[in-house]
């Protein structure tokens, strides 16, 4: 009897610390689930033991040769520039003779993440909380892009930028591109910190709102700028109507910051603190929203 009362004790502790786990973990769902919407993806770079970004949430880019903006960098798959560490995703831009599997060699390295293959959603909430970097020439970005990139191209494609930032990282920038109003002409919408306060100095969380019709930027849940087909020039193309994927990098030099200088500061990191997507719980009306998602299992080329 001695035996039997023994191991039933020994069962009740691990059905009790099984409950304990599990709990945990609907905590930790519940912590990050939001009022009015479902949590859908997200990446809280806090696996234990790791070291890389998650391979089954991100690829690594690797390359240089501008990426159409005449950047400076070449991004690596290396952990000097993307390392998950302590809860956080830091990219991190070096200033370093580099050359590339293309031979060319350049002077400074960095790191660009994307679901493309692995996840892509179309409406819904899009946040990361992120700590920037600043500096003349730095150019740090959390961006989507369409998933039909590859059969229609950019900008046809649809491109919404939920934050980029330049120079002395005290603005934050929300753009939408489409044909018609890509590049320079992108619809765009700014976030201005007051004071002496820089983006640098702090985590800050960026979002979009995502609907069928029309696109709202957030900063720390602040809305500073909507979008909707009205704001588009004539005879263009509302292009918001599928799947996109999550890129996350940082870029060194460019059309837009410009390239560093001397008092540009290298090493640069860009640390994130996580990534989320949800969808809609219900509509305005009280019926179901169901956006179109694509997970690794059911992705179609």
């Amino acid at each position: 009897m001695g035996r039997h009362r023994y191991c039933n004790h020994i069962l009740l502790l691990l059905a009790f610390a099984l409950a304990l786990t599990c709990n945990s973990a609907d905590a930790q769902t519940l912590a990050i689930e939001k009022q009015g919407w479902k949590l859908t993806w997200h990446d809280e770079f806090g696996r234990k033991g790791a070291n890389h970004p998650d391979p089954s949430k991100w690829e690594l880019e690797v390359g240089g040769g501008g990426w159409g903006n005449n950047e400076l960098e070449y991004y690596t798959q290396r952990m000097e520039n993307s390392r998950e560490e302590n809860g956080l995703l830091t990219i991190t831009a070096a200033k370093e003779d580099y050359s590339g599997a293309d031979g060319v060699k350049r002077s400074y390295t960095s790191s660009r993440l994307k679901t493309k293959t692995l996840f892509s959603q179309a409406y819904g909430r899009f946040e990361a909380r992120i700590k920037l970097p600043g500096g003349k020439g730095i150019w740090p970005a959390f961006w989507l892009l369409g998933d039909d990139i590859g059969k229609t191209g950019w900008p046809s494609c649809g491109e919404i930028d939920i934050m980029e930032s330049i120079g002395d990282a005290t603005t934050a920038y929300g753009t939408l591109h489409g044909p018609g109003y890509s590049g320079a002409s992108g619809i765009q919408g700014k976030y201005v910190l007051n004071g002496q306060k820089r983006f640098q100095d702090d985590f800050h969380l960026f979002a979009v709102e995502w609907d069928t019709k029309i696109i709202r930027f957030f900063v720390d849940d602040v809305m500073y700028a909507s979008k909707t087909a009205e704001d588009l020039p004539p005879k263009t193309k509302w292009v918001f109507d599928h799947p996109f994927f999550i890129i996350l990098n940082l870029a060194v030099g460019g059309n837009w910051p410009g390239s560093p200088d001397e008092n540009t500061i290298f090493p640069q990191a860009m640390q994130i603190d996580y990534v989320r997507v949800y969808e809609r719980a219900q509509s305005a009306q009280g019926g179901v929203v169901r956006p179109t998602r694509k997970l690794k299992h059911d992705y179609r080329r």
